[in-house]
């Protein structure tokens, strides 16, 4: 039975992969706007229904990605080692992050070409954003500080985190991410009490 539900579940994640790749893939080609849901459910190979049965709408397919990333980032500073501060697992979770998923991510550049250019896609990052900080808050209280000091590091190291994707765009990419992120994180004061 295990093996049975494994197969399933790794089809399910299949699934979800292909229909995330097409809804970028094809809002990429033809812009988010001259893509529909039954564009995106064709080039998987699925139905309109397997479609929502995995997301809601074209642009929660698009950041699929993000959000996937996002889960990873939480899941990665939860499994830091407890001796170390909120900040130090921050940082170090995001070293990981950047080493496990080697940028730059072509798939992720696109994302973030597509974004610049689609306010609804801005508007629903930004409501991602909000649940990274609460789930990012709830990781950091366990490692010690209080629920306010953890909602400001979440924030604080939120807003790190973009204006070094937003400095890593603007110069083309002269320097690493992963450096650049590291680099400014290490600039900012946070005390846990």
């Amino acid at each position: 039975m295990e093996t049975l539900t494994t197969r399933r579940e790794l089809k399910k994640a299949e699934t979800r992969r292909s229909l995330a790749g097409a809804a970028l893939r094809l809002a990429m080609e033809h812009g988010l706007d001259g893509v529909t849901v039954e564009d995106i459910a064709d080039a998987a190979g699925v139905s309109r229904r397997t479609f929502s049965n995995y997301f809601a709408s074209k642009e929660e397919a698009v950041l699929d990605s993000d959000r996937e990333r996002f889960r990873a980032l939480v899941a990665l500073v939860g499994a830091r080692p407890e001796h170390e501060g909120a900040w130090q697992a921050l940082r170090a979770s995001t070293a990981e992050l950047y080493r496990d998923r080697p940028l730059p991510d072509v798939e992720w550049m696109a994302q973030l070409r597509l974004l610049r250019r689609h306010p609804s896609l801005i508007a629903r990052q930004a409501g991602d954003q909000v649940a990274l900080e609460r789930d990012l808050t709830a990781v950091l209280v366990l490692r010690g500080p209080d629920e306010e000091i953890a909602r400001l590091m979440a924030a604080t190291f939120l807003a790190t985190i973009r204006t070094g994707i937003a400095l890593w765009l603007e110069g083309a990419g002269e320097q690493r991410l992963p450096d650049l992120v590291d680099r400014l994180l290490s600039r900012v004061q946070v005390q846990s009490t």
